[in-house]
């Protein structure tokens, strides 16, 4: 007999066991859903439409397509870090006075594996 209330009393603690885990995982899904309703509390409201951007009087802005001039890194022997290069690597580039457009040599697109010829 004893053989018997062991296995009773074994299934009945995996069925409480079963039962404390499940009521845990939902207080955490309910946990979770007061913590996200308090944060959102907390945000400010979304914009009013008032408050939304808006087009410019002289309507969009368009793309602008002009030339610049390259920014070339300058040439040493040894490898130069970004702290090495005038002022640490973000000079912007200027607009070119040149209208014309550059073009790759012919035959080629510039770039390894372009289907050329392989002559240079």
């Amino acid at each position: 007999m004893n053989i018997a209330w062991t296995d009773i009393a074994a299934e009945g603690a995996l069925g409480i066991g079963l039962i404390v885990v499940g009521l845990a995982v939902v207080a955490l899904l309910i946990g979770a859903f007061v913590l996200g309703a308090r944060i959102r509390r907390r945000e400010p409201p979304p914009p009013r439409p008032e408050e939304q951007p808006q087009v410019p009087e002289d309507g969009p802005v368009r793309e602008v397509q002009e030339n610049r001039e390259p920014a070339d890194v300058p040439r040493s022997d040894r490898r130069l870090t970004p702290h090495e290069l005038p002022a640490h690597g973000n000079v912007p580039s200027r607009s070119s006075p040149s209208k014309r457009r550059r073009r790759w040599a012919e035959g080629g697109s510039g770039s390894f594996g372009s289907g050329g010829s392989g002559r240079t």
